[in-house]
């Protein structure tokens, strides 16, 4: 696939995702409070590249499965990894004001709202699914598997735990292996699991489902390194978050690790390895393998 077919592939991905994200978002909602459900819309809407959901669709096509079957579970991802950011933006963690260009949801909403609409997200993240998925006529093992992978990814041997890692001075350390460890919990572990569980509600075999894995580790790493180099050559208008806060948060980033020219090679060496492991996966994994190659050259 050549890069503008990649393009195209993936701009279609994501515009299906931000159609389906806004209507989600639309629809008529009784019980919940009218400033809750527009402090959680405002982080949805806010944009960003939908790589999770784009990603748990595209696994699950690898394998037969259409996408308006994986949606749900994609837009579930969709809400994880928005709660995490507006967490993640809260003046107790990185004390941001600025997200994907915008203003933070607590900048706009309050500290209190902006908690409890990251809150509201992980749980819709898991009502929404378990309520469409049923209904599409998916085995119900397939559907319990991929949700196991969800709440994995969520908790605290995943992204919870990624950002005590991140944030917590007292589970720091200095050695080389650090940041490797915050980025396979922080990072890597999502993305794996929007891989892992639009595959899983496909059908995928077991032994794509470890190839797989392997591809979303590497890729979460490049993609952690990556982000890592762009906070201290970008400027916040590329980015659309501020850069400079790890250095100034005294995080153990790989460039803090690393320097900046091994950690370019670093992330050019994940990238060659998640494409590796495609080698393992019954189906066709060309996006994937352009994937990877994309987002280590990516400039935002």
């Amino acid at each position: 696939m050549n890069r503008g077919d990649f393009k195209l592939q993936f701009d279609r991905a994501r515009a299906f995702i931000e159609k389906s994200l806004e209507d989600l978002c639309s629809r008529p909602v009784s019980q919940v409070p009218p400033r809750l459900m527009d402090s959680m819309a405002y982080s949805l809407r806010a944009g960003g590249k939908r790589l999770r959901p784009v990603l748990c669709i595209k696994a699950g096509e690898i394998f037969g499965l259409e996408r308006e079957k994986t949606v749900p579970l994609a837009l579930a991802l969709e809400m994880i990894h928005t709660a995490s950011l507006i967490h993640d933006d809260l003046p107790a963690m990185d004390n941001d004001t600025l997200r994907r260009g915008k203003p933070t949801n607590h900048v706009l909403f309050g500290d209190a709202l902006a908690i409890l609409a990251g809150d509201a997200l992980m749980a819709w993240a898991f009502e929404h699914p378990l309520s469409a998925l049923p209904g599409m006529g998916l085995p119900s093992d397939r559907i319990c598997s991929s949700m196991h992978v969800l709440a994995n990814a969520l908790g605290p041997a995943g992204i919870c735990g990624g950002q005590v890692l991140d944030t917590d001075g007292q589970s720091m350390d200095d050695s080389p292996d650090f940041p490797w460890k915050v980025t396979r919990q922080k990072t890597a572990v999502l993305l794996r699991a929007s891989i892992l569980s639009g595959a899983i509600l496909a059908g995928a075999d077991e032994e794509s489902l470890t190839a797989l894995g392997a591809y979303g580790d590497h890729l979460g790493s490049a993609f952690q390194i990556v982000d890592d180099i762009l906070d201290v050559t970008s400027t916040a208008e590329e980015l659309g978050k501020t850069p400079g806060k790890d250095e100034s948060q005294n995080k153990r980033t790989f460039v803090a690790a690393y320097g900046l020219q091994k950690s370019r090679e670093l992330a050019s060496r994940e990238s060659r390895l998640a494409s590796a492991a495609l080698e393992g996966v019954r189906g066709d994994t060309v996006f994937f393998s352009d994937l990877s190659e994309y987002l280590c050259e990516r400039t935002k």
